[in-house]
């Protein structure tokens, strides 16, 4: 897989010769490979909301490099402001940031900055919102008109007008319904799809991240200690729990099997993966194994 971002080695100290000097970020080696779904996790303070501004160049490194497709972004000041267009950022609550008249203008902000002609920034604008599910009825209204969900697709839509190669969102979930999640959740992975992008899904919810990305980092202390595909991040759940991050329910129920001698693999991370497992431990037909399970789970209620 080609990498599309990196560092090397970067390091970020906040006050630095001062009292209140702090590491928040301690030789980090960190990639992004081109069309992939990764997922940043890390408990508050962790480390990775100064990782990500990195990405883009809001952030310059006390030491250390940032990369943006094998080039140093801060080699001149027309490298980062081209990096700041290829790398999107779409913060957490992105919508307490919307400012023009209509939706349509806060869409077409970004494109006008990077100097797209009138017919470009409206292709752009249009496509944008077709992408997070706003109608050209929408496009009309004052984004103070919309509701919270709504907000939030507009402020995705318009980092999503840029183009960006990279895609990196912080938190694009909190606050919001199950409904809601879903629908965001689905128009992130739209456009991953149909433009190759590179998504980087900051969060800390277990849950959503196993069943979305295809490979995770965690972030801790400023560091990175792990790095891998969900099921190879999940099976260190001990040392991820000690981190004051959890693993999703299914991992945690899996591994309490494991420990009370159960032979199954302790790094599933989803419902389907569950399920596959039990069979393949019980060695049982899909409807041997449910009757099974429904037995058990009576047991376990009895014992409760």
């Amino acid at each position: 897989m080609e990498a599309i971002l990196q560092t090397e080695k970067l390091c970020h100290i906040y006050s630095a010769g001062t009292p209140f000097e702090h590491g928040a970020l301690i030789d980090v080696d960190f990639t992004a490979y081109r069309g992939e779904y990764l997922g940043i996790i890390g408990h508050t303070g962790s480390g990775k909301s100064t990782l990500i501004q990195h990405l883009n160049g809001l952030l310059k490194p006390t030491s250390g490099r940032v990369l943006f497709a094998g080039q140093d972004i801060w080699e001149s000041k027309e490298r980062t402001r081209q990096t700041r267009f290829q790398v999107g950022l779409v913060f957490q609550y992105p919508e307490y940031q919307l400012f023009e008249e209509t939706v349509y203008k806060d869409i077409a902000f970004g494109p006008k900055n990077m100097g797209c002609d009138e017919g470009e920034v409206d292709r752009r604008v249009r496509e944008a919102a077709a992408f997070v599910g706003l109608t050209d009825q929408q496009l009309e209204l004052s984004p103070f008109e919309l509701s919270g969900g709504q907000k939030r697709r507009v402020a995705i839509a318009g980092v999503i007008a840029m183009e960006p190669s990279v895609l990196i969102l912080d938190e694009p979930t909190a606050g919001l319904d199950p409904v809601g999640v879903e629908a965001i959740l689905g128009n992130i992975h739209d456009y991953h799809l149909a433009k190759n992008a590179t998504i980087i899904l900051v969060s800390h919810s277990m849950e959503e991240v196993a069943r979305t990305v295809d490979r995770l980092v965690v972030v801790n202390d400023g560091r990175i200690p792990f790095a891998g595909t969900p099921r190879e991040v999940f099976a260190h759940g001990d040392e991820l729990s000690a981190m004051g991050l959890g693993v999703p329910t299914v991992t945690r129920v899996f591994h309490r099997l494991r420990a009370l001698g159960a032979d199954v693999d302790p790094s599933v991370y989803t419902i389907e993966q569950a399920r596959a497992a039990l069979l393949a431990a019980l060695g049982r037909g899909p409807r041997e194994a449910a009757g099974n399970g429904m037995e058990q789970a009576s047991s376990d209620e009895g014992v409760m």
